[in-house]
């Protein structure tokens, strides 16, 4: 299993590249930070000097949307980073939920993400694509590589995440959702005639090392509120008695709205709704055994990624113990010798 940290682009910006090097020298492979330009700081700038200043992670959003940029700037963007710095780049991408709602837009289409997701990879990978009615590519751009990940909740969803995504990125750790959500896309990817297992599988959610569980859980609560908003379109759509879980469906019935403003911050004012057992089942909270434990779980089902959000008051303190303890534990045991025994 490899491991990310997800990281919010709050001034100033040099804390958030120093975070990122933090998670460097403690292991992690992935940096990801959200993309709500008017929440935070522009994430893509930052990049740049996260690149500049560290020497192996990969950067990438988690996630942008086909709305609030041009697809072929978004391309341009990832192009760049990787001729700058040597493909160490991700695309997280969704249909959008901050980033739009807070402008009074709304989440694109499928149609329109499935379409986002084929010209952004293929100039991104130095290749042509059509767009808008012309065949397009970038002249300086060779040998760019970067992945596509789509973060998805809903039924037809997952179907698109299977049929095109590169990866796929779900935001909870609830195991038994996890399974299903899983299922589902690899079930896509075979029916679309690609290999199911090439569909590479990030679970993403709030990671919190302590012992003090109310405190814990009142850090993490947000993480609930923004998965509701998600929810809270799926049953929208479908309904409770559909194709969703009902683990998935059933906590956001005393949802009362949602300020954009606390937006993935600790205290948020609008998740009291959230209960105990939510935020237990969709985060990684606990010692260092409990978040081993609960990752076990996680790959067995078929987890390449865990990404773990530090949107709370101990980040520096779960980063070490993640690289001194948790990541040891979920990673391949290789010995300097081998002796028989």
């Amino acid at each position: 299993m490899e491991f990310g940290a997800v990281l919010q682009t709050h001034p100033p910006a040099s804390r958030t590249v120093y975070l990122a090097k933090l998670a460097e020298q403690y292991g992690f492979e992935y940096v990801w930070t959200f993309d709500s330009h008017l929440l935070w700081e522009e994430p893509y700038v930052i990049y740049s000097a996260i690149l500049a200043q560290t020497h192996r992670v990969i950067v990438g959003p988690m996630v942008t949307n086909p709305a609030t940029r041009d697809w072929t700037v978004t391309a341009s963007v990832f192009a760049t980073l990787n001729e700058m710095y040597g493909n160490r780049t991700i695309i997280g991408i969704g249909r959008g939920d901050s980033a739009v709602r807070v402008t009074n837009g709304k989440p694109t289409t499928l149609a329109e993400l499935r379409e986002s997701i084929h010209v952004i990879r293929e100039l991104a990978n130095s290749r042509s694509v059509d767009y808008n009615g012309a065949e397009l590519r970038f002249p300086w751009s060779k040998g760019s590589e970067v992945d596509v990940w789509v973060a998805a909740y809903g039924p037809l969803a997952l179907k698109l995440t299977g049929e095109v995504g590169d990866g796929f990125i779900l935001q909870l750790a609830d195991l038994d959702i996890a399974e299903w959500m899983i299922k589902t896309v690899r079930d896509a990817a075979e029916k679309a005639g690609r290999d199911p297992m090439s569909v590479k599988f990030c679970v993403a959610a709030p990671m919190y090392i302590g012992d003090d569980w109310d405190h814990m859980r009142e850090q993490t609560r947000w993480f609930g509120g923004m998965v509701g908003n998600h929810v809270a379109d799926i049953v929208a759509k479908y309904g409770t008695d559909g194709a969703v879980p009902k683990a998935l469906t059933d906590y956001i019935a005393a949802r009362q709205g949602y300020d954009y403003n606390e937006h993935g911050q600790a205290g948020n004012t609008h998740t009291d709704f959230v209960p105990d057992e939510i935020v237990d089942r969709f985060c990684v909270l606990g010692s260092a055994a409990d978040h081993i434990e609960k990752l076990k779980a996680l790959k067995e089902l078929g987890v390449d990624q865990f990404a773990g959000y530090l949107q709370h008051d101990n980040k520096e303190e779960t980063l070490r113990v993640y690289g001194e303890t948790v990541m040891p534990a979920l990673r391949e045991h290789v010995i300097a010798k081998k002796t028989d025994a």
